[in-house]
């Protein structure tokens, strides 16, 4: 059987050379046309769902359901009685209050 190929011996490339890749105007236009591609499938899903994020406003609820988070503000913390220091402080902040 005869090989198709006239060389003596077929041309010897080094791994590395073998490895890379190439550029060029069709990597170009790949990637180019493939980001346009993306922009536009996220675009029409914006699009499509533009309609319930025009509905999502910060006043859409019944007002009774935002009575729940009208709280109102936190006592202030007092020290036990015969102490001018607060309650039990975090360990940091126990250093601090000895100091002052």
């Amino acid at each position: 059987m005869t090989s198709t190929d006239r060389s003596p011996e077929p041309a010897k490339v080094g791994a590395t050379r073998a490895r890379q890749g190439r550029w060029g105007f069709h990597v170009l236009l790949v990637l180019v046309i493939g980001t346009v591609l993306a922009a536009l499938v996220l675009f029409g899903a914006w699009a499509w769902k533009s309609d319930d994020l025009a509905g999502a406003t910060v006043n859409n609820g019944p007002a009774e359901r935002a009575a729940v988070f009208d709280a109102p503000e936190p006592q202030a913390i007092q020290p036990p009685p015969g102490t001018t220091q607060p309650g039990t402080q975090a360990p940091e902040n126990a250093a601090q209050g000895a100091t002052q």
